[in-house]
């Protein structure tokens, strides 16, 4: 029997590719999502590669709904192996133009969401002593942009209290895995559907990554755990860089970092969002940037094989040096 994997955003974007990739490898899962159309579509999917797959329609903003959900999952799957924290919401807005309701929904999705996530897990695996988290971050949870305050926010808290908790498995000596996957800009659904108050669509920041990568990513992390996973080159360059000169970056948005996630389209006025309600359509795991998204992260194969690439740093170093030695006669 495969591992029991509970994934949150299951029904689109990365959340449904990783879905595809746990099922792919024999995994069963539950899958949580708002919308019930796009949920059954994404378990129908899962079952076809010969897992057993349960659906719940379940807002992560509720922590009732959250715990019960578990529970249903472990009565119909068994016990819970591996947590995956994906679903979000979030807004494109300057912070002038947000409204109280919409800050705090947007958090309680995005970042709460992932904490009420983390709780239900945590009640199962504790007294079992096993068990995997994963929280799916972002290069936005190191170095914030403007119009997407909402998102930033959510995802700066999720590290903070990924980063307690982790301190808190380590003191305890429990056999529980906790880490974060940081993505990129990624093609999915979320550009279509986010609410938009700048009057243009949205799009991700080139260079583009396909859901997969991620997804590849969280289930490598499952099983492999690493603290921190980013993926992409400008995961890597956007956390660096905050470290070495925040106050430049800050200067360099705030001249580029609007036209770099808008585009030159008018955004419907009347366009629906799934903020505060699910948007319902046949949504998958792709969003509209297939044409100039990519398909592989070498920062993702360097972390999944990194073992290797030592030992083969090693042997080079260690040719080297031979070399060296042979030279000066050592």
């Amino acid at each position: 029997m495969g591992k029991v994997v509970v994934i949150t955003g299951a029904g689109a974007g990365v959340g449904r590719a990783t879905v595809t990739e746990f099922a792919r490898n024999g995994c069963d899962v539950g899958l949580l999502s708002r919308d019930p159309g796009r949920l059954g579509e994404a378990v129908a999917e899962a079952r076809s590669f010969g897992v057993r797959a349960v659906g719940i329609p379940t807002d992560v903003a509720d922590p009732e709904a959250v715990e019960a959900a578990a529970a249903q999952i472990e009565d119909q799957l068994g016990p819970i192996d591996v947590w995956v924290n994906v679903a979000m919401a979030t807004v494109f807005s300057p912070v002038s133009k947000l409204t109280a309701s919409e800050v705090e929904r947007g958090t309680a999705v995005t970042y709460l969401g992932q904490v009420y996530g983390m709780m239900a897990a945590l009640r199962r695996m504790r007294p079992r002593n096993r068990g995997a988290i994963v929280n799916v971050g972002s290069a936005l949870a190191y170095r914030s942009v403007p119009l997407q305050s909402v998102y930033c926010g959510a995802k700066f808290a999720i590290r903070g209290f990924t980063d307690a908790l982790r301190s808190e498995i380590l003191h305890d000596k429990l056999k529980i895995t906790l880490s974060m996957v940081d993505l990129p800009a990624v093609n999915t659904p979320q550009f279509d559907w986010a609410l938009n108050k700048t009057g243009r669509r949205a799009r991700p920041v080139p260079p583009i990554f396909q859901p997969e990568i991620p997804a590849r990513a969280i289930y490598f992390a499952a099983f492999h755990p690493r603290r921190q996973t980013w993926i992409g080159f400008p995961t890597v360059k956007a956390i660096l860089a905050n470290r070495i000169a925040p106050g430049l970056i800050d200067r360099y948005l705030a001249s580029a970092g609007y036209t770099g996630q808008l585009t030159t389209e008018t955004a419907p006025a009347d366009a629906p969002n799934n903020l505060f309600h699910a948007v319902p359509g046949a949504y998958g795991a792709h969003g509209r940037f297939d044409a100039s998204a990519r398909s592989e992260s070498w920062e993702v194969f360097t972390s999944r094989h990194r073992n290797a690439l030592w030992a083969g740093a090693a042997v080079v170093g260690l040719f080297f040096l031979h070399r060296l030695a042979r030279r000066v006669d050592v």
